[in-house]
């Protein structure tokens, strides 16, 4: 993966890795259980690799298995809605969580875990000017080509893409050059195949070592969109088990572990 700087691209705040990777986070629930724990939760598609890292931390060391269900995120807002048996809600933003709280489903208004990025992507081996940002990559390319980016209308990421077009000169994509992802994880796949020539995706995807050595990748400026504040919460019914993870989440061994996919810390 070749990543570009974008202007005004800040480094992530140093987190103390060392100390927060070395620490131990010990559930005692979870420690006391004699039969295998299983959580069902539901989460944003920009967060497939971080969760399974996260995941798998947990297990190791809880025996807590955590199985999650990627979706966008007003998708997954809807289903649990309709009743999806899930204990916990892991959105791509705030919007999402309050339709829920708002609907009585939830135990409180839930707790911010994570600032999301967005990045320019073109395919590795694109010509596309990627360097001199998101304007002069849509106006280079061809009528035929196609700008992939999640479906504003369920993924938070559609949301925020929508916005960096505008505020970057470039207006809203003709319709015959944009392609919707149902969700971000889609809409970076588009890209990744070639099957569009251009798109806006999460910058934990993007740099993600199971898809970034098929994209060029520039992250975009924050003030290009509104701040992507993520938030999850736990659901009514969700039990000890699910409230320990929901903790983990927020401990400085899993803040880091963010940190290190791409995301910034809670503002």
């Amino acid at each position: 993966m070749r990543v570009m700087a974008g202007t005004d691209f800040q480094p992530l705040r140093r987190f103390g890795l060392l100390a927060a990777l070395g620490a131990s986070w010990f559930v005692p629930w979870a420690a006391q259980a004699h039969s295998p724990v299983r959580i069902k939760i539901a989460a944003a598609s920009n967060l497939k690799f971080v969760l399974a890292d996260l995941t798998s931390q947990y297990r190791q060391q809880t025996g807590v298995q955590v199985d999650v269900n990627l979706g966008a995120s007003g998708n997954l807002a809807r289903q649990i809605l309709q009743g999806l048996p899930v204990a916990q809600f892991i959105s791509a933003d705030e919007v999402w969580v309050a339709e829920l709280v708002k609907a009585g489903t939830t135990v409180d208004a839930g707790q911010r875990y994570a600032t999301g990025r967005l990045a320019l992507i073109v395919p590795q081996n694109s010509a596309l000017p990627l360097a001199q940002g998101l304007a002069a990559v849509v106006r280079s390319m061809k009528p035929g080509d196609k700008f992939a980016i999640a479906n504003p209308a369920l993924a938070p990421y559609g949301v925020a893409a929508v916005q960096a077009l505008q505020r970057s000169g470039v207006g809203p994509l003709p319709a015959n050059q944009k392609v919707l992802g149902d969700h971000i994880g889609q809409a970076t796949q588009f890209v990744a195949t070639g099957a569009a020539q251009a798109g806006i995706t999460a910058l934990a995807l993007a740099q993600a070592p199971e898809i970034a050595p098929s994209l060029q990748v520039l992250p975009l400026a924050a003030d290009l969109h509104a701040s992507l504040h993520q938030r999850m919460v736990l659901l009514k019914g969700a039990g000890a088990a699910a409230a320990d993870w929901h903790r983990f989440l927020l401990s400085p061994p899993a803040q880091a572990v963010f940190v290190r996919h791409g995301y910034a810390l809670p503002q």
